[in-house]
């Protein structure tokens, strides 16, 4: 499980299959109870993307049945729930008591670095980092901090050396994997990119994320047919990702197969909702929705995803104009119009937008007999 060797399905298989009961004691009651109580740590340590309900209960039973609220190992479990569902900052404030408290838990440090790398906390990361290296320069997490500082302030060519670094004290270090691998994918490296996120899926053969990078950086070049096989892979491994959900639904849509593409978005999103994920941070899954709608000319439920977006806060001139195009399909013109000047607001400069006002004054004067 620590290293990452086993799939989710695996993991819960794996778990049904202890035999807790044999769990032997003078009383039988606490013989059930201490087979009960083993179940429960075990289920807190197993992938969060699979059985969300029986981590809850599991963690709400250690923590008042049990009085482990304040257990560090419970915490991270929790931790790991909260970065899952996109909820960054609850997170950093479960991983940053725990570090007031215990500066030496290195296990916690790893999500604390990507939850400061979601946030943008440059200041904090640079003092972490900063710190760690004084203090602890023998320790792989060390080196990780100040990759990812660098990493956030977009040095990457720094980044990546310490990534390096941290990778070679301990091969079996997964996050400095992984951060070595995005540094070539965000300077458009995708060919190394490809290289080290096929690394990291061959040491780490139990989490899906090398596949799902792997099929992300093919979709970037285009490469559909093989951008399909990995992400295939990687929902073989996890099939309740909706990052990964939303990356198939990409794929298929790419491919014109629309009819796939709509379910696997709407799945995505179920997902995100059964996992208790901020949807904020779905947003662009419901606007991929809402265009492979328009592209099967299902104007009303396209309209009505575009809307979504833009109501939960996402001013984006591309929706925007999406909406003036369904709009215009409905024969609503100066509804078109507003929307229109209001992708325009956002991006003033949007030849797509400005030449789309274009058309919708003209058709708009025409069906007032204005011209």
């Amino acid at each position: 499980m620590k290293n990452c060797l086993i799939s989710p399905d695996e993991e819960w298989a794996f778990l049904e299959s202890l035999e807790f009961d044999a769990v032997i004691t003078d009383n039988t009651d606490s013989a059930q109870e201490a087979a009960q109580f083993a179940k429960m740590l075990y289920t807190t340590r197993l992938s969060k993307y699979k059985n969300p309900s029986e981590f809850s209960n599991a963690v709400e039973s250690l923590s008042q049945h049990y009085n482990l609220h304040s257990n560090p190992d419970l915490l991270l479990s929790k931790a790991e729930l909260l970065f899952t569902q996109c909820r960054f900052k609850q997170a950093l404030a479960i991983t940053s008591s725990v570090l007031d408290t215990d500066q030496y838990n290195f296990s916690f440090l790893p999500l604390h670095l990507a939850c400061l790398h979601e946030l943008r906390q440059t200041n904090t990361l640079f003092l972490l980092s900063h710190r760690l290296a004084d203090l602890h320069p023998d320790e792989p997490a060390t080196w990780l901090a100040v990759g990812v500082y660098y990493l956030t302030i977009a040095q990457i060519a720094e980044a990546r050396r310490f990534f390096s670094k941290a990778s070679m004290m301990n091969p079996h270090f997964g996050p400095a994997w992984i951060g070595f691998a995005h540094t070539f994918a965000l300077e458009g490296e995708h060919d190394q990119a490809v290289s080290a996120y096929g690394t990291a899926a061959r040491l780490f053969q139990g989490t899906h994320l090398p596949q799902l990078f792997l099929g992300m950086q093919h979709l970037q070049l285009h490469n559909l047919t093989l951008a399909h096989e990995y992400l295939t892979a990687a929902h073989g491994l996890c099939a309740a990702d909706p990052l990964l959900l939303n990356e198939m639904g990409v794929v298929f849509y790419h491919l014109d197969h629309l009819n796939d593409a709509i379910s696997v978005f709407r799945r995505a999103l179920a997902v995100a909702a059964d996992i208790g994920s901020d949807p904020t941070a779905w947003l662009a899954t419901r606007a991929n929705l809402g265009h492979a709608y328009r592209r099967r000319h299902q104007w009303a439920l396209a309209l009505s995803e575009f809307e979504e977006v833009l109501r939960q806060g996402r001013r984006d001139a591309a929706v925007f104009c999406a909406k003036g195009i369904v709009l215009l399909e409905l024969g609503r013109g100066w509804d078109a119009i507003v929307a229109l000047h209001e992708a325009l607001s956002v991006s003033p400069q949007d030849p797509v937008a400005t030449d789309l006002l274009a058309r919708a004054l003209e058709e708009n004067a025409a069906e007032q007999g204005w011209v």
